[in-house]
């Protein structure tokens, strides 16, 4: 009897304990909810590749910089949100955002019919394509003349993307019938400047801005561009209600000036 009576308290501790448990996942899923409509503290997290310049990068001090960082956090104060950036895997960008790891992809993400498949995207804020870059002294100044090189790109970057589906098959025609991947643009560079690679694939923003910073005089750009693409925000597809009022806040960013003032701060002709 006395052995009865003490499983039945131990059941009915368990049943407590797993009521306990439930609560706090019903109270997590609401306060997450409550992040998307900007009416809770908690912290909404942003996923990067903080080495893209100039949407998000690591300044000379380390302090986390660019348009996308000053976009985003502008969208946050009018939101009512206060939010963290987390540097990720940009391989893993759509998984860490499916699994709840963050909220959303605000990183160059440009918007291509794969991605659509896997999360929602924002209107659009800015339009760029893709270029392949060489070094000044380097005698490439084709698509032709990329036959039988070496050349790298970003892994799982639009650029891979787009060409590994472009009408030439001009992935084919370089060094062992593929395009070098690392994990990041800056990776890439390194490659070109150290010889490994004869060119490299990629977004002409980052391109652009790189070299400036590096200094113009050591690279060319080749004529032939290719990929113009829009960049945008990614989120879940169950995150309907967030996205419609990450919408409003970027078009009224648009109409009162701020999204030109902060593309003006990062991006020059």
């Amino acid at each position: 009897m006395r052995l009865k009576k003490i499983k039945m308290i131990c059941s009915v501790l368990m049943l407590s304990m797993f009521l306990m448990a439930c609560g706090k996942a019903n109270t997590a899923a609401t306060n997450k909810k409550e992040i998307f409509l900007g009416e809770s503290g908690d912290t909404f997290v942003i996923g990067l590749d903080d080495t893209f310049v100039p949407m998000g990068f690591r300044d000379n001090e380390g302090n986390l910089v660019g348009l996308d960082v000053d976009l985003a956090n502008e969208a946050a104060k009018r939101l009512e949100l206060e939010i963290k950036f987390q540097p990720i895997d940009w391989a893993m960008k759509e998984t860490e955002l499916n699994s709840g790891k963050i909220d959303a992809i605000w990183n160059g993400y440009s918007m291509t019919e794969e991605r659509k498949e896997k999360v929602d995207f924002s209107t659009p804020y800015h339009q760029s394509g893709q270029v392949f870059v060489v070094l000044e002294n380097s005698p490439i100044e084709t698509w032709e003349d990329l036959a039988g090189k070496v050349v790298a790109s970003q892994q799982s970057s639009s650029t891979v993307d787009l060409l590994e589906n472009h009408e030439s098959g001009i992935i084919d025609t370089f060094a062992n019938g593929e395009i070098i991947q690392y994990p990041s643009y800056n990776d890439v560079f390194n490659d070109l400047e150290s010889g490994r690679s004869e060119a490299v694939a990629v977004s002409e923003l980052y391109a652009r801005y790189y070299m400036k910073q590096k200094g113009e005089e050591q690279y060319r750009i080749l004529e032939e561009g290719f990929g113009y693409e829009d960049t945008a925000v990614g989120v879940r597809k169950s995150d309907t209600e967030f996205l419609e009022k990450l919408n409003a806040v970027l078009a009224e960013m648009e109409e009162d000036g701020t999204l030109k003032d902060i593309k003006s701060k990062w991006i020059t002709e």
